[in-house]
């Protein structure tokens, strides 16, 4: 346990109420049949996610600012700038809205109040750790809550005996069902979060300060077990959500929405579901809410070559721009499911542009030199673009 750490932020951040609206909606409309794409995102993050965390070992860098110095034409830099902004700026002021949103739900769940005055509490506290700068220790209580949340699930998907040739028949069998591409995108997308990608890599410099020189391969085979470790139960979790989601609603003449996603955890926990899913979705989207703008400030910043530090101003207002975005749109009514669902389906849309910059940014002599990319870690991290830029293609042409 003491050499997990950084990959276990990550799957406590894409464990948050996007995953658990996501994978319900999901096994409720579509059953089993859509798994394959849940066991192709942990693939594909569990890929990516080491890139990061080599990245940051090797360079002692965070991402934005190895994509800074990838680029030598003044041109093509600014570029790269630009789109970095952009999307992790536009994606985290989405994400945002559904973790905020996502929230809500739980305080909305056991307390007789709007979802505009859930949302304001959620964004009140937030802005409140942030702005203090002494939210790592609450953060700590917050991921045990949530993988108490995590634990219940998988608890309730043995307890209520799913098909399990229909669970590993959906894993290993590709298909996309009539409106389902949305879906598809948007379980990549709250699995595979652009932003984690920024947020690894600054994380395993903190965590593994010695990581110079000798050290650095003791390092590195630390952290790729804690990644694989740690995203592989991620999906674990994320399989059990589907799994429970499918048995409750798929074929069921009770329609599926957002109210009914506690009753999941019945089976299990009778009328404590109720406000253990309430816990859980206040502790998921709270730590997402912190996270989200977090690493929108750590990138932001990196690749405009700006101080990172939480005394900076402009640190300090990047964060607050995008906390503020998302809290407006959760506030103004947004619907949570969609909200977390539109999120999600951004993430995904956005993740071959990140993906690629990582890409450029690990194949650099110059900064990795004998730990930069290999073959085998092109050719999946090429698969991995090009399976989500085929998905999001195909969507386009679905709409217009």
């Amino acid at each position: 346990m003491k050499k997990l750490g950084p990959g276990l932020l990550v799957a406590a951040a894409f464990i948050g109420p996007g995953t658990v609206a996501t994978a319900s909606k999901a096994g409720a409309g579509f059953g089993f049949t859509l798994l394959w794409a849940l066991l192709f995102s942990v693939i594909a993050t569990i890929v990516l996610q080491e890139m990061a965390a080599r990245l940051g070992l090797a360079t002692g860098k965070g991402l934005a600012e190895a994509v800074r110095e990838s680029f030598d034409k003044p041109l093509l830099q600014k570029l790269a700038i630009a789109l970095i902004v952009a999307a992790i700026g536009i994606g985290n002021a989405a994400y945002e809205t559904g973790n905020i949103a996502g929230a809500g739900l739980g305080i909305s769940a056991v307390l007789d109040i709007s979802s505009g005055t859930a949302a304001a509490i959620i964004a009140a506290l937030a802005l409140g750790l942030l702005a203090s700068g002494k939210y790592r220790l609450l953060e700590r209580v917050l991921i045990g809550l949530v993988l108490l949340m995590s634990l219940v699930f998988l608890a309730t998907l043995l307890w209520i005996q799913p098909d399990w040739s229909g669970i590993f028949s959906g894993l290993f069998t590709p298909s996309l069902p009539e409106g389902s591409t949305l879906l598809v995108i948007a379980l990549i997308g709250t699995t595979v979060v652009p932003y984690n990608l920024f947020l690894h890599a600054s994380s395993v410099c903190q965590r593994y300060p010695e990581a110079g020189n000798d050290n650095i391969d003791e390092a590195l085979s630390h952290s790729r077990w804690d990644t694989g470790l740690s995203i592989g139960f991620g999906g674990l979790i994320t399989l059990a959500i589907v799994a429970t989601a499918a048995t409750a609603f798929f074929g069921q003449a009770e329609s599926f929405s957002p109210s009914k996603l506690a009753q999941q955890l019945e089976p299990l926990l009778g009328p404590a579901a109720k406000y253990c899913f309430a816990a859980g979705m206040f502790a998921a989207g709270l730590t997402s809410a912190i996270t989200a703008p977090l690493a929108a400030a750590y990138a932001v910043c990196g690749a405009m070559g700006w101080k990172i530090s939480f005394s900076s101003p402009i640190f300090r207002l990047v964060w607050l721009a995008v906390l503020v975005s998302g809290a407006g749109f959760a506030i103004a009514g947004s619907k949570p499911l969609a909200a977390i669902i539109f999120a999600q389906a951004a993430n995904g849309l956005l993740l071959p542009l990140i993906a690629v910059f990582l890409l450029i940014a690990v194949n650099q002599q110059k900064l990795l030199g004998q730990y930069r990319n290999g073959w085998l870690a092109n050719l999946l991290g090429l698969m991995v673009v090009a399976v989500v830029c085929a998905l999001g293609l195909y969507k386009l042409w679905v709409l217009f």
